[in-house]
């Protein structure tokens, strides 16, 4: 995968011919081109295909699988807390496997996907998923508590190859104005399954008494998942590739042209980054936050509800929709404004916001309200998670958005841990709410934090001199769907 370059000597009807040689033809089956003739050059050719938007949604699907595998547990915690006669510590554990393993594997597949690619990264990761889901199949038994916590740890492993994608996606195969969109969409995946793990399991395994009954229902949501990730497996062996033949921006091409990229220097260089740290931090509070709050959801609903195991899926699949409805608005306005700063500040404020009102609410009687509440906290804290991936982008080009993401998911996962582990233990000593007041303080902490990063768009910026500066004699030439354009 690299961008053409076009030595000199290399004529103007070899670069259409190369052009026409690595894309579909337009509508009207020819070329049509804009400006004066193309005339021997020195520059990039940048290309959009229709296939980036199945690459997408491909990736999309196989990580709503293994964030579905992440809540199948705890959202009906109660029940395997009986099905397996453990703690409700050692059941949280299996959501928590998730944020321990990412910690330190993240660093050497931020290795893996900058020196080795897209599709090597989608190979592994939906396959360990693919894996892990049928090791948990052979654990529908009140004795292999073992059993499933292995299957979990695989899949936890698979998560690793799965989180930091979605802006590298975005980057390898979109335009400067769809990137938001695209990472969007990519997070979108990962919290459609979040959405079905809270509204599957609670229907699928009833709180029933009869233990062989409830073993059948557990093996048939095991089974379940394990067809799923089989043909999404397969679906990446064959359809999924590694990028383009040609880059869909300027700034992408010269990133590709870069072969003086050590990744090893670019961890260094984005440490010294005083902005991207200050969003690491913010970042990894208020995710951290949503996962503590995702983790403990049965407990903090059923504590007030009693036996509304059902309706707690139901207030997670809330959460969860109004976040994905949130993260694609924020994506379509990121694209169309570019205000990354003042977005991803108000956001936070809204997401402290809501949290607080339903701190306060739960606890009133009515579930209802619960509902809406948890509705309007999902849309903005859920929203959130996109709006990091691209802000941390636009202020670490030209560095690898796979290294940037995979520090941001770091911090989600340290933070993770540590809130689900506390709140944990604050919910049985103190109550429900204290344990989200827990949450709310860190939570402001992080929109501080979040008003001193200054919006220093260096992506936008690099695109904007790529098409608008004159570069002596090079020449530009973007093709988008058949139609070539010269940029002078």
């Amino acid at each position: 995968m690299s961008g053409v370059t076009v030595k000199e000597g290399f004529s103007g009807q070899d670069l259409l011919n190369t052009a026409n040689d690595t894309s579909e033809k337009s509508s009207a089956g020819e070329w049509v081109t804009n400006g004066d003739p193309v005339q021997p050059v020195q520059g990039h050719v940048t290309r959009l295909y229709r296939r980036r938007w199945f690459m997408v949604l491909l990736f999309s699907s196989y990580s709503l699988c293994n964030a579905f595998q992440w809540l199948q547990y705890g959202i009906i915690s109660n029940i395997f807390i009986k099905y397996y006669g453990v703690s409700s510590l050692a059941i949280d554990w299996l959501s928590m496997s998730y944020m321990l393993i990412y910690i330190p594997l993240i660093f050497p597949v931020a290795w893996l996907l900058d020196s080795r690619g897209l599709r090597i990264i989608s190979l592994i990761g939906s396959g360990l998923n693919c894996l892990g889901a049928w090791i948990k199949t052979g654990s529908a038994r009140p004795d292999l508590f073992g059993v499933t916590l292995f299957g979990q740890l695989v899949c936890a492993t698979g998560q690793v190859f799965i989180l930091g994608m979605p802006s590298h996606i975005a980057s390898v195969w979109f335009s400067s104005t769809e990137v938001s969109t695209a990472c969007s969409i990519g997070v979108f995946g990962s919290q459609l399954g979040v959405a079905v793990g809270f509204l599957l399991p609670p229907v699928l395994v009833p709180n029933i008494e009869d233990m062989d009954q409830l073993s059948h229902h557990i093996s048939i949501m095991f089974y379940g998942t394990a067809a799923v990730a089989s043909l999404l497996f397969v679906l990446v062996i064959f359809v999924f590739q590694d990028g383009p033949p040609l880059p869909p921006t300027l700034a992408q091409a010269k990133h590709l042209s870069n072969t003086d990229y050590s990744y090893k220097l670019s961890i260094l260089r984005l440490l010294k980054n005083q902005n991207f740290i200050l969003l690491v931090v913010s970042y990894g509070l208020n995710t951290g936050a949503y996962y503590s709050l995702s983790t403990l959801l049965n407990r903090m609903v059923t504590h007030h509800f009693p036996g509304e195991e059902v309706n707690a899926g139901r207030i997670g699949l809330t959460i969860t929709v109004a976040g994905m409805c949130g993260a694609l608005i924020t994506g379509f306005w990121l694209d169309r404004t570019k205000t990354y700063k003042q977005t991803t500040l108000g956001v936070y404020i809204f997401s402290l916001v809501g949290m607080v009102v339903f701190t306060f609410t739960l606890d009133l009687g009515y579930l209802w309200l619960v509902f809406i509440t948890a509705g309007c906290l999902g849309f903005f804290m859920t929203g959130y998670l996109p709006l990091g991936f691209e802000f941390a982008a636009e202020l670490t080009h030209p560095e690898s958005e796979g290294t940037s993401s995979g520090l941001l998911n770091v911090s989600a996962q340290v933070f993770g841990l540590i809130f689900t582990t506390a709140q944990g233990l604050i919910l049985e000593k103190f109550g429900v709410q204290s344990g989200n007041i827990f949450l709310c303080c860190f939570l402001l902490a992080g929109a501080i934090i979040t008003a001193f990063i200054k919006s220093d768009l260096r992506r936008q910026r690099a695109n904007q001199e790529a098409e608008n500066t004159p570069l002596g004699s090079c020449h530009y030439v973007d093709i988008q769907y058949g139609s070539v354009t010269q940029h002078p």
